[in-house]
Order: C-alpha cells, then structure tokens, then sequence
C-alpha cells in the first residue's frame, strides 16, 4: 500500500501545491444565488467538484457541512468521492482530538474504512501529542495522512503555541514529535503539520520529513509571494490553503477553476 506522504509528493510535482478549500459557508451560499439548507450545500459542492478536478488536493471544511447534521454528512461523503473519483487527494478539515477510546472513533470514522474517511484528516494535539496515536495508527494502517496543528495565525492560539517548555516552543514540539514520526517511514512522511501563513515566527519545519499546510493565504492576509521557505521548508513541502479568495469567484464553475489556476500559478514556484 502506497503512503500517503508518497502519494501527495507525486500529486504536487505533477499539478502543483494549491490545495483550494471547500468552505460552503452560508454567506457564500446566499452570494452564490443558493439556498442555505441541504440542496444549496449539494449544489455548491457540486460546482467545486467540477472547478477543483485535476488539482493534487482539496481540503472540504468540515464544520460547515456537520452543521445540517446527518443530511450534511451525505453530502460531505458524496463529494469526498466524487473529488477522489477525479484523481483529488481529499483532505478533511475536521481537527479531531481526544483520547483513549473516543481518540479510536474519531481514527475509526476519518481515517479508517469509513465512508467519511479522506486521504487525509487534520488533528489536535493539544491534549497532548501521544493522545493521537490511535489516529497515527490508523491511518498508517490505511495509507492515510494525518496533518497535526501546530502553529495557527489566529491570535488566541499564541498563548498556548509560543509557550516555552524546555526551551521549546510548544508549537515547535509538536513540529518535531511529528518529525520523529516520519523518520520511521519508507519515502515521504505522511504526518505533516498546519503552520498560518500571516505568522512572523513560524516553528522550524526544515527536519519534519513530510507536508506543511499553511492556511490564511488571500483573505486573510497571508502572501503568495511570501512564503517561499517559510519555517525552513524545502521545495515541494508547502501545500497553501486558500478557500474563500477562490470561492468569491463562484458559481460559474468555470470561473471558479480559472481563479484556481490562477492561485496555483502563483504558488507555482514553492513545488
């Protein structure tokens, strides 16, 4: 079974790092002309499925279809298959974390067999980074990925992240416990971790051995140009995340794929 680590490397040398987000949420549902229910959740996905085939990676956020409940969940399966029936590697924002046996649901349902499970799942390791080791495991076991928080821009996380513990920052140690991870596999790691994009003092990603997913680039404030070797990272390790700066561009679906290429351009040179 091909990793995900190796699987995502040759998607980006082929069609580059962007990864575009699924974010319906209901502000852009009314601007895209939809109704805010199940069926304008479905038609708004629908047209992302269409602008966002044959990019490496897409990342649907979760919060915005758990909120229909269980008709959201149908919707959100649907386009985790249709993306990957594409050839998208689908990533789900979820930022699951807990522990124990609850830790186990939460692999089982995001990174096991599942009709929820995506490529790969975001995750928090704020109730310690070994309480994701279930998660780990299971999608070790299934050639998922699993990309851990480490330093986010929103500004109530620098309390925690910048903390210092034994000289390192917390954000800094979760960069390297996932990195101790990664060193025990065969190619690319498949463990990476999600760094802002606005950060002015972003943890050392040089020595992770896998994937860094930098959200905040376009609307909220983070640079295309700006982040060529953010946090040490090499070529081909950055996946910048950009949602509504592309779905602005909506409905047309064709619209919407062009300011999708036209990101993907501009991100062009960090593969």
């Amino acid at each position: 079974m091909r990793g995900f680590g190796d699987r995502l490397a040759e998607a980006v040398s082929s069609r580059g790092p962007l990864c575009p987000g699924i974010d319906p949420h209901p502000e852009l549902l009314t601007s895209w002309g939809l109704s805010v229910d199940v069926d304008g959740l479905s038609r708004f996905c629908d047209a992302c499925v269409s602008a966002f085939a044959g990019f490496a990676i897409v990342k649907p956020q979760v919060a915005f279809f758990e909120a229909y409940g269980s008709a959201g969940f149908a919707v959100l399966e649907r386009t985790i298959a249709a993306l990957r029936a594409e050839g998208v590697l689908v990533l789900a924002d979820a930022k699951r974390g807990d522990i124990g046996s609850t830790m186990a649901a939460y692999a089982q349902a995001w990174a096991g067999e599942s009709p929820l499970a995506a490529d790969a799942v975001t995750a928090s390791p704020y109730l310690g980074f070994g309480s994701l080791q279930p998660l780990l495991d299971t999608a070790a076991d299934h050639g998922r990925g699993v990309f851990v928080l480490a330093a986010t821009s929103n500004p109530e996380g620098a309390a925690v992240q910048r903390a210092v513990v034994d000289g390192h920052s917390v954000a800094q140690s979760i960069v390297d416990a996932a990195a101790q991870v990664n060193r025990a596999a065969d190619g690319p790691g498949s463990v990476g971790v999600v760094v802002g994009a606005t950060l002015t003092e972003p943890p050392d990603v040089s020595a992770l051995g896998g994937p860094v997913l930098v959200p905040g680039v376009g609307a909220q404030g983070g640079r295309p140009e700006a982040l060529g070797g953010l946090g040490g990272a090499r070529p081909g390790q950055l996946l910048p995340a950009v949602s509504r700066e592309l779905l602005r561009a909506g409905p047309d679906p064709a619209a919407l794929r062009g300011a999708a290429e036209r990101m993907r351009d501009e991100v062009a040179y960090l593969a």
